[in-house]
């Protein structure tokens, strides 16, 4: 298997003890990275005050059609951005008033982010919560279509991938059927698949907004995070800064005005280095040959290596732990989800050995990247087994 760690010599050099094994959760950048971000310093400081032209005019225009050709989005102009997909979902919801609360059809296996945000607003009788539980996994996407057919939302939102389990969501033509500007919204959070597994969304772009960042599988860190939005659909969100109207701030100010493109959806003043560096590594990418088919088929051979190491007991008291299988087929996940009650004390143990993984509750999530190999999945067995041993 080759080896791609040239590509990340900042970061493993960085800390050269250290196994990283949370790819899924905070991606180790690569060296592209950091030239990007120095792209984004050395504009700032050439161009001072004229930054903003080439952001618009180039940065974020190629940082578009990057996305859309990732989902196979027929316009990118389509595509907006803010530091974080919490800061889009509240001004998608802006966009939405009604007289009564908004019924939301969502699962139990939301990001904290959404689930926090929707559990504060149905407090306030802002919205009413319907909850598709993700277990069982076999019949998932069903029992949430099921949930759709029996009463139409006014708003659907729910994961492609699920955080903790890395359960695949399979309805999107049928969610986008019943989607309508008029009726039902549909709202899909890509964090888990974006760039972690091949996306076509081209049949569903007309009637489906499409939510996603850099953090993790993009390997661009903080600060990118984008929406597709399908046009017609909330075209006048109530939280609204003053770049929805960019091209509008040297002309007389009268009525509230917004682009029509996904231009609609961009806040205030934002720090632009995180698309500096998507773009940046989306570069390297292309320079490398590689695409996200490409790197989904090699870490899918080192997750299957790992879930087999770990079944033998070669990671020690993992075995102990029940490996989840949420997906029978298709696409995986770019983690392994090990459900057990001390999931969170062998994390903070694992942590004391400098070994990288992350819990959420009863799961211990191990992720892949593409600096891991043949060898890695070795010391991270071996150090796993030595380090909860004690």
């Amino acid at each position: 298997m080759k080896s791609y760690k040239h590509l990340f010599s900042r970061a493993l050099a960085a800390a050269p003890g250290r196994l990283h094994f949370a790819a899924h959760s905070h991606h180790l950048w690569p060296d592209a990275s950091y030239e990007g971000h120095m792209e984004a310093w050395d504009d700032a400081a050439s161009l001072a005050d004229r930054k903003w032209e080439r952001i618009f005019g180039e940065v974020i225009p190629q940082a578009q059609r990057n996305i859309a050709g990732e989902l196979r989005l027929p316009d990118p102009n389509t595509v907006s951005f803010a530091p974080n997909t919490h800061e889009l979902l509240v001004r998608t919801f802006s966009a939405r008033a009604e007289s009564r609360p908004l019924d939301v059809l969502t699962s139990d296996g939301e990001f904290h982010s959404f689930r926090r945000q929707s559990g504060r607003w149905a407090e306030d009788g802002r919205i009413s919560l319907r909850i598709v539980p993700c277990e069982p996994f076999a019949t998932f996407t069903e029992r949430y279509l099921a949930a759709l057919a029996e009463k139409t939302p006014d708003i659907a939102f729910l994961s492609h991938v699920m955080f903790k389990s890395g359960l695949r969501f399979d309805g999107a033509r049928e969610l986008a059927a019943l989607a309508h500007p008029d009726g039902m919204w549909a709202v899909l959070d890509l964090y888990h698949s974006f760039m972690a597994m091949p996306c076509d969304f081209s049949a569903v772009a007309d009637r489906v907004f499409l939510l996603g960042g850099g953090y993790k599988y993009a390997m661009s860190g903080e600060g990118a995070a984008y929406m597709h939005a399908p046009p017609g659909f909330a075209q006048r969100p109530q939280n609204t800064g003053w770049f929805a109207d960019f091209g509008a701030i040297e002309a007389s100010q009268g009525e509230i005005a917004y682009g029509r493109d996904g231009g609609r959806f961009l806040g205030a003043t934002f720090d632009a280095t995180g698309v500096y560096r998507f773009n940046a590594v989306r570069a390297m990418l292309e320079r490398e040959g590689l695409d996200t088919e490409a790197i989904s088929a090699r870490l899918a051979a080192l997750r299957e290596a790992l879930c087999t190491a770990i079944a033998f007991g070669e990671a020690g008291v993992l075995a102990e732990a029940e490996l989840l299988h949420p997906n029978a087929t298709g696409p995986q996940a770019r983690f392994i989800s090990l459900r057990h009650p001390n999931a969170t004390h062998w994390k903070a143990k694992l942590f004391e050995h400098d070994i990288i993984t992350d819990a959420r509750d009863d799961v211990l999530r191990i992720g892949l990247g593409l600096y891991h190999d043949e060898a890695d999945v070795a010391a991270l067995c071996a150090g796993v087994k030595q380090a909860l041993a004690q």
